[in-house]
């Protein structure tokens, strides 16, 4: 059975908080959105502001697939639709597609619209065919449809019943205050199915109790066959259904039809890009495309998907595009280790010696608080080093950091820095806003005159950890940078001390040493 999808991201999605979208970003969402084949993208309101009017009356992006859909409310109460400016806006837009939401609820009638039943909809029927008879094709988004039936259920029905005879061509019930539980879609959705047996039925929910993505799919398990969410979950107060979740939830595991494997198969790099384009974070532990998704950091986890992946992955992570992990940590075990390793050389044999070299060593360094986990960089280059097979770009390091001057810039820190480079001696100073920056800052500049790539990278996150807190400020401190070469490439790296300034200076020179590495090879990084 086909299902379609409406992406309401550009739309619901912005409500969210803390987003906030300019039309470029819109843009580029639709465009992604169009390569994944999604059915319909609801782009915005266009009365609310001028750039979804721009978006959806005076530009017409060029899709493949997808269609825009402009989103309205019914007429205002004591008022004709000829001179409603909500209406005559949408039907304005370049876009055939039109949703219009209306009450579904007495309650709600009567409490926020101040209209009776009755009224309510006459504003229904009144908006709808205002449209149709205009050449659009109405979705109606009866709200409140759920809580509207669970308190009357045939005035909920009759709301769905006027829509369907004023034109529209779907009818969606949306659990606006997410207050339903999974068997009461279900229950409520296969009485709505069975009632109206020409009209297609959508579900629209939002995720107050965590079971948005349930909730969708119990609808469909009824007979609906339209689901409406964002592509990352977010949107007002909780958030709304995670498309990403109960699309592939739906086709994957329960055999519907919604997107060609092709597209699925884009849905890692779709969600990267669309929390780049919302500036949201894609948490790591979310289902199927995130960092973690199918990453291994338990021992018998890892050997035990290293000899039979299904044994603690769900799905082939290649389906969603995604890929395994195994994070090191003191209960990755021995098997990973040597994996990990094997990854960083993959031309190299190890032998038994070797093997055992590394481990000693590693131990060394989580005995004085060195984890490895999320710092695949730092990992490489203790491998290469541990092996001797680590090119010698720079060494015996040396430097000094100051604090308290304020200069012209506002800068308040400065830092000197000198390091053994093709057997010279080169030493350069810098300032910085705090003493990490400058140390960067005059690291660099030592660097970047023999190996200009240096210019490129970007320090993207810098993260201090107190290891030993009851030792107070004489505690060991373990420190985190992610370093990126600003084409959506990044690698992070650690360092640890008792002196904070030392750790980072750890962590710092890991990363350009891992990056001059990787580039003198001549791998894509």
């Amino acid at each position: 059975m086909k299902i379609d999808v409406l992406d309401t991201t550009l739309r619901d999605g912005v409500q969210s908080e803390d987003v906030t979208l300019s039309l470029e970003d819109k843009e580029e969402c639709i465009r992604l959105f169009d390569e994944l084949h999604l059915d319909f993208v609801e782009a915005g309101t266009p009365q609310s502001n001028p750039k979804d009017k721009k978006l959806l009356c005076e530009t017409t992006p060029s899709l493949s697939f997808s269609r825009l859909v402009a989103f309205g409310t019914t007429r205002r109460k004591n008022s004709f639709t000829d001179t409603d400016g909500s209406l005559n806006m949408l039907a304005a837009t370049n876009t055939p597609f039109v949703s219009i939401v209306g009450k579904s609820s007495v309650t709600q009638a009567e409490k926020i619209l101040g209209v009776s039943s009755q009224e309510n909809l006459k504003m229904i029927y009144d908006s709808i065919r205002f449209l149709c008879d205009r050449g659009k094709t109405v979705f109606f988004d009866a709200e409140h449809f759920f809580d509207g039936y669970k308190e009357n259920a045939d005035y909920a029905l009759d709301c769905l019943r006027t829509a369907k005879n004023a034109g529209a061509a779907l009818l969606v019930l949306c659990d606006t205050n997410g207050a339903s539980l999974p068997e009461e879609i279900a229950e409520i959705t296969r009485v709505v199915v069975k009632t109206f047996k020409r009209v297609k039925i959508g579900v629209h929910c939002h995720d107050d109790e965590g079971l948005a993505v349930a909730n969708t799919m119990a609808a469909v398990e009824a007979g609906a066959t339209h689901i409406q969410g964002t592509f990352l979950g977010f949107g007002e107060r909780c958030g709304n259904c995670n498309l990403i979740t109960a699309i592939l939830n739906l086709q994957l595991k329960k055999g519907y039809e919604i997107l060609p494997p092709e597209c699925v198969a884009k849905f890692t790099d779709t969600a990267r890009r669309i929390a780049e384009t919302v500036n949201v974070r894609l948490p790591n532990s979310a289902p199927y495309v995130g960092k973690s998704a199918f990453a291994h950091k338990g021992g018998l986890h890892g050997d035990g998907v290293m000899k039979y992946p299904p044994a603690f992955e769900h799905i082939d992570p290649a389906v969603v595009g995604n890929e395994r992990s195994f994070p090191l940590s003191d209960v990755a075990g021995r098997a990973i280790f040597l994996k990990k390793a094997a990854d960083v050389l993959p031309d190299v044999t190890l032998t038994d010696a070797q093997s055992e070299t590394l481990l000693t060593n590693l131990k060394l360094l989580e005995m004085q608080g060195y984890r490895f986990e999320g710092a695949d960089a730092s990992f490489a280059v203790f491998v290469r080093k541990s092996l001797g097979v680590m090119p010698s770009f720079f060494g015996n390091g040396e430097y000094t950091v100051g604090t308290g001057t304020q200069h012209a810039d506002g800068e308040r820190s400065s830092a000197t820095v000198s390091v053994n480079v093709d057997g010279e001696i080169k030493c350069e100073s810098a300032s910085g806003n705090g003493p990490v920056d400058a140390l960067d800052n005059a690291l660099r500049k030592v660097l970047s005159a023999c190996y200009p790539e240096i210019d490129e990278v970007i320090l993207t996150d810098y993260k201090v950890r107190v290891l030993n807190s009851e030792e107070a400020t004489k505690a060991a401190v373990r420190v985190l940078i992610t370093s990126s070469d600003g084409r959506g490439k990044s690698w992070s790296t650690v360092g640890v001390s008792t002196d904070v300034i030392d750790a980072s200076w750890h962590a710092l020179t890991d990363g350009y040493e891992y990056i001059l590495s990787e580039k003198r090879s001549g791998k894509n990084v």
